[in-house]
């Protein structure tokens, strides 16, 4: 946070009350009872303050990084604009007046009546890498385009995965992330259908069993993606594409991005011949190899498996694919229940854990 200044924070309390206001004093807060806590959030700073020949006192709550959920800015964000609406809907509770935000300056803007927030990007040009798979689930073979395209990206993951972050406890919320958050695994089974529950619990179990499991691969932290499925992917011609809607963080287990896009290869096969094969077969061996060739990288298939539990979940969805056959969804489940009862990922053997 920036150095607090009176002539921000009156600047800052006048757009909020839409009136002058001069400010006396800025005193934190804390004590003997913060002391005994040993761990807080943030410092809270006192606000004496005057508006129209009015003494008044306000508090300032800030956020620090940290553990808890609080490492990205945007978690803080998100914890003090819920904090805005959810205090003033309490009866007693102490009201908010507003949540606001710091500039790289100090100066402060105020946030408050927002309603909704927005992201403005780019507009970039290219067709969904999806509608190259869709063609392939068509027509049944792939050209060389496709493969150097399959080899574009491999090499592309292998390049951002380079960039390593120090940060286990970051690691270990990335993984907790993956099993309780709500749109991952946990959050993906409550979503199924009361009718579709069947073996979900057996999921649940086993995934929790990994989640303790890849507490001792903390060291694998690196630049991620995030969510690289074929519909994020962008090709304008050839082997040139821009990528869409990074999700839940900037590092991760590289174990994320590939099985995100190598279980596509998958998916799509399913659908055509209701096992992994031919071209898609061979699209997704040469990518695992390419892949474990330029990054040396044979320790992503001990963790892989719960990452492809993840992705399986979405592509059995019921929600997010209501008209998917049957019997692709159900090869789809009883890969996600053999592939968490094994100790390492075998490209080999997807046909195996599919029970095809």
């Amino acid at each position: 946070m920036p150095d607090l200044s009176p002539k921000n924070v009156a600047s800052y309390l006048g757009s909020v009350l839409g009136e002058p206001v001069t400010v006396h004093a800025l005193t934190p807060l804390g004590g003997r009872a913060a002391d005994v806590k040993g761990y807080g959030y943030g410092t809270p700073v006192r606000v004496d303050y005057e508006s129209r020949g009015e003494r008044r006192v306000a508090v300032l709550h800030t956020i620090s990084p940290g553990p808890f959920g609080h490492e990205h800015m945007a978690d803080r964000a998100a914890e003090l604009l819920w904090e805005h609406r959810a205090f003033n809907r309490l009866p007693r509770h102490v009201r908010s007046l507003d949540s606001g935000g710091f500039m790289e300056d100090g100066r402060l803007i105020p946030l408050g009546k927002l309603d909704e927030l927005c992201l403005l990007t780019e507009y970039a040009e290219g067709r969904e890498y999806a509608t190259d798979l869709q063609r392939i689930c068509r027509d049944g073979c792939a050209t060389p385009s496709d493969f150097a395209r399959a080899d574009a990206l491999c090499d592309y993951l292998a390049g951002i995965h380079q960039i390593a972050k120090d940060d286990p406890q970051l690691y270990l919320r990335r993984a907790r992330e993956l099993v309780g958050g709500n749109e991952c695994i946990f959050g993906l089974t409550d979503s199924y259908p009361s009718n579709a529950i069947d073996g979900l619990e057996q999921i649940e179990h086993l995934a929790v069993d990994w989640r303790w499991r890849l507490k001792r691969y903390t060291h694998r932290l690196r630049q991620v993606h995030g969510d690289f499925h074929p519909w994020n992917i962008l090709f304008a011609s050839d082997t040139e594409f821009t990528l869409l809607d990074r999700s839940r963080g900037e590092f991760g287990d590289p174990a994320d991005d590939v099985t995100s896009l190598t279980l596509n290869y998958v998916f799509f096969s399913l659908q055509r011949s209701g096992r992994l094969e031919g071209a898609f077969e061979n699209l997704f061996r040469r990518f695992w190899d390419r892949y474990l060739d330029r990054t040396g990288d044979r320790e992503i298939l001990e963790v892989a498996l719960p990452f492809c539990a993840f992705r399986g979940l979405v592509m059995a969805s019921p929600v997010w694919y209501p008209a998917l056959a049957g019997s692709v969804r159900s090869a789809l489940l009883r890969m996600i229940v053999a592939i968490l009862k094994v100790e390492a990922f075998d490209p080999a053997s997807v046909n195996q854990y599919c029970g095809v």
